[in-house]
């Protein structure tokens, strides 16, 4: 669809906020009714997504708390700041009652969500859709964020391939010719990951009541298409409406998505609480109100989620000028045997299973090579000794982003749960953990020349493969997603800022890295079309700069997956 002269869509498809099902009373009045408007070029089937009624319930979300979206970002940097200025975090004082109170507990599991010892995670469109659905595995985190670059195409066509599937229509025929179909007796749990707070929806425009017009929140809009279509059919399948909560920081933040879903029950005719969450905790602060983050949500709540690689990324950034004690060794280093990532995993399930919540271990990177049984089996290898740990921990379920790791993981699993669904009974009494331990990075590893050239070398290829709208891409036999990019770039900011060295005695300079990002260009397979120059500028811009972009995908989002 062409944008008009004023840079606004026609009037046909500017959606009023009022423009909803009857006798769901007024909302308040102003001098301009909020309003959607489609930005993005329509393609086939894009209307079955965009009605009028689905365009009208995401003005009514934006209406009621864009507003509110903002100041929660507002508190990030501000916290990002103090943090940065020598205030490390801490067990919040105004909110003790929360965790001495030991009556509450969270919703808990909603029905398909009753084991959760292997879920799949991946990208919506129709190929991983149904590979997912095929693959065994108890739960499809259906990921529209990280593992998805959010070109218009996949915003759009992830959402039709849910609708879909999730009524027993979705098929795929490759280029070549080849024919995917849903064949299991027995599917996954759908559980879709919207985008964070942070992202917005370019193609999407919300005009507010002041007539001011900003990009949609990518929030609202994966989670309000999302559930405005599907709500209703999930429930007569005999789900719900389940949702993965990525990159919160707070529990205002919670709260904020708590008022979304009850405001959602509210406005589609469903039962309060039928919406389930589970909290990707990934964020250091995050890590510092897991309880309050359970509290806020306790009505909408199923678990929470050790998000590790985002979690690293979240150090990183939080502490990337702190000084040298807070400087990272090479990414492989990082590895969730650390003692900081053992007291933050271990805070995680006994926090989880106070409270009644499911706690879902991690993804581990290694990933099978169909082609090379020596790289499979060390992934397997790798893969076991990993769910063994998280099983062991007393988590109740776990991550695999291959069908072949699938009865890896369960397998692991199984010898600890048995027949039962869960380990929801093991409390955990044991753990105790401190600020100090969550925030102790110390490893007493060294920044090697191969960890520098393997950030710089992962980060462009990565960001070369997003640039094409891919969002999760195998690379030397890892599983790489917008959060492992994150790690590499990040790491290479602070290494400079920090004056670091490599173990071989080379200065990680500027210029340092410039070398290397030519290496990597002369070693990459170069094609028509690839992206690959494109990607080094993002490159540099995020991790060569004087400032620090609070994420990469940012800039390179606006710069170049819109469609203007």
């Amino acid at each position: 669809m062409t944008p008009t002269a004023t840079g606004l869509a026609p009037e046909s498809t500017r959606i009023r906020g009022d423009e909803r099902h009857p006798g769901t009373g007024p909302i308040a009045t102003g001098s301009h009714l909020p309003a959607i408007e489609v930005r993005g070029p329509l393609r086939e089937r894009y209307d079955e997504i965009l009605t009028p009624e689905a365009l009208g319930f995401l003005a009514e979300l934006h209406d009621r708390f864009a507003g509110r979206r903002h100041d929660r970002l507002a508190d990030r940097m501000r916290r990002r700041y103090e943090i940065g200025n020598g205030h490390d975090p801490r067990f919040r004082d105004d909110t003790a009652r929360i965790r001495d109170d030991a009556s509450w507990r969270v919703a808990g599991a909603g029905p398909g969500l009753e084991d959760r010892r292997v879920e799949i995670t991946g990208p919506t469109d129709p190929k991983m859709t149904i590979n997912a659905l095929n693959s065994g595995a108890k739960v499809w985190l259906a990921d529209q964020e990280d593992a998805t670059s959010p070109t218009w195409r996949n915003v759009i066509e992830g959402q039709l391939s849910l609708f879909d599937a999730i009524r027993g229509q979705l098929s795929f025929t490759s280029a070549e010719g080849k024919r995917y179909e849903v064949t299991a007796t027995e599917t996954p749990t759908i559980v879709m990951r919207p985008r964070g707070w942070h992202l917005v929806e370019e193609h999407l425009g919300f005009t507010d009541r002041s007539g001011r017009t900003l990009a949609a929140s990518g929030s609202l809009v994966d989670f309000g298409l999302y559930a405005f279509h599907n709500a209703h059919r999930l429930i007569e399948n005999g789900a719900g409406p389940y949702f993965y909560i990525a990159k919160l920081e707070s529990s205002e933040e919670a709260k904020l998505w708590d008022d979304v879903f009850s405001f959602t029950e509210r406005r589609l005719g469903i039962a309060h609480g039928t919406i389930r969450a589970t909290v990707l905790i990934e964020t250091l602060p995050a890590a510092f109100e897991m309880e309050e983050i359970l509290y806020e949500l306790r009505d909408h709540c199923a678990g929470l989620n050790a998000g590790r690689w985002d979690y690293i990324f979240s150090i990183i950034k939080n502490y990337r000028g702190r000084g040298a004690r807070f400087v990272l060794p090479d990414r492989s280093e990082v590895t969730m045997t650390v003692p900081f990532m053992r007291a933050y995993t271990e805070l995680l399930v006994k926090t989880c299973h106070k409270r009644g919540a499911f706690a879902i271990g991690g993804m581990s990177a290694f990933i099978p090579n169909r082609r090379d049984p020596e790289v499979t089996e060390r992934a397997f290898e790798k893969v076991a000794a990993d769910k063994k740990r998280e099983a062991g921990d007393g988590f109740d379920g776990t991550w695999v982003a291959h069908p072949d790791l699938i009865p890896v993981a369960r397998a692991e699993f199984d010898a600890v749960l048995g027949d039962r669904p869960n380990q929801l009974d093991r409390q955990r009494d044991d753990v105790e953990v401190t600020a100090a331990q969550l925030i102790d990075v110390h490893i007493g590893r060294p920044i090697t020349a191969a960890g520098v050239h393997g950030n710089v070398s992962v980060a462009i290829r990565y960001m070369e493969a997003w640039l094409r709208g891919l969002g999760a891409v195998a690379i030397d036999n890892l599983m790489e997603d917008a959060a492992t990019a994150e790690i590499s770039r990040s790491q290479v900011w602070q290494w400079i800022h920090q004056d670091r060295s490599t173990e071989e005695g080379t200065r990680i300079t500027r210029e340092y890295i410039e070398e290397l990002i030519a290496q990597v260009l002369g070693e990459v397979e170069r094609r028509d079309g690839d992206r690959f120059d494109d990607a080094a500028e993002v490159f540099r811009d995020v991790a060569l700069g004087a400032e620090f972009p609070s994420f990469l995908t940012l800039g390179a989002y606006s710069r170049f997956l819109v469609e203007r």
